[in-house]
């Protein structure tokens, strides 16, 4: 059942199939139909949503600004439906969660799983994904809830908490770094490093960092994975470096020294640039599992970190 209004939902779907006609035939109407309300829906706000072209529509600024409004009322429709067809309300329903990797090895299936204990009839979807891609699927309405690394003011979602994240170096057992509680840029790139990809935060960060230092850096492996990165480091490859909460695949605590493995914090402001964030969309009534559990998730990331910014 759709509750947004026929212009805004013929709207949506241009939007997501490129064209009219595909449009029209997913609404299960005339192009024809579509078309007009797409006029209108444009006349009434006084500008183009899109820019006609020989093999599509594409959406002009004006029209990407809508589609993320658009976006959230659909979404806000669709949970709203569910929740009168459910009867008891949103204790029905599922929490959708995006989150990078890091968060997903122990912290947000620690959330999930205390949670579930008091809440055994709500149900999850986890998809792990890169840090912008959480933040994305929270503001188009594909997820409720992101735990995402991120720098910066942000302006499109709801930053629930921020925290600093420190990084560490994962060292070996034995190794002359390993009884150390701190380690400088400089010490760590003396030694073979796994590095994540250009593309993510902390080797943004990193590689900030080695400039700033004047050093030179090759990564002996290039891996967004945190397995193979762990694997690499207990089979002597080198070191790796990791963002703080995200500790071991395995689990093993930070000072422990169990699988191997121990984690040295990494000395430079730098990396103070980076946060941990849970994030909301802007202006969207949550359902009540959707704000208990992410109460849950600030909760968690709250206590973990030193440095709490709100």
């Amino acid at each position: 059942m759709q509750l947004l209004p026929v212009n805004l939902a013929y709207f949506l779907e241009v939007a997501r199939a490129g064209s009219v006609t595909d449009a029209a035939q997913v609404l299960g109407v005339a192009p024809s139909a579509v078309s007009r309300q797409i006029a209108k829906l444009e006349s009434g706000l006084g500008t183009a949503l899109f820019d006609r072209r020989p093999r599509g529509m594409a959406l002009t600024d004006a029209g990407a600004r809508l589609l993320v409004h658009a976006r959230r009322a659909e979404a806000e429709s669709a949970t709203l439906v569910e929740e009168l067809r459910a009867g008891r309300g949103a204790e029905k329903r599922g929490v959708a969660v995006a989150c990078t990797e890091g968060f997903a090895h122990r912290l947000v299936p620690r959330v999930i799983a205390g949670f579930r204990r008091e809440h055994p009839e709500v149900s999850f979807r986890l998809d792990v994904v890169p840090r912008q891609e959480a933040t994305r699927r929270v503001v188009e309405g594909i997820a409720d809830v992101a735990v995402t690394y991120a720098m910066g003011p942000q302006h499109d979602v709801r930053v629930e908490c921020a925290v600093v994240v420190p990084v560490s170096a994962v060292v070996p057992l034995g190794h002359e770094l390993a009884a150390r509680d701190r380690v400088g840029l400089a010490e760590l790139c003396a030694h073979p490093l796994a590095l994540a990809s250009p593309g993510t935060s902390q080797r943004e960060l990193f590689d900030i960092g080695v400039r700033l230092e004047g050093l030179t850096v090759r990564p002996a492996l290039v891996c967004d994975s945190l397995a193979p990165q762990y694997e690499f480091v207990r089979a002597g490859g080198g070191l790796a470096l990791v963002g703080d909460p995200v500790g071991d695949p395995d689990d093993q605590g930070r000072d422990t020294g169990t699988g191997g493995v121990r984690h040295v914090r990494v000395d430079h402001p730098v990396f103070r640039q980076r946060e941990a964030q849970v994030q909301t969309a802007v202006g969207r009534r949550l359902p009540w599992p959707v704000a208990r559990f992410t109460e849950s998730l600030v909760a968690m990331v709250r206590s973990g970190r030193p440095t709490d910014l709100r």
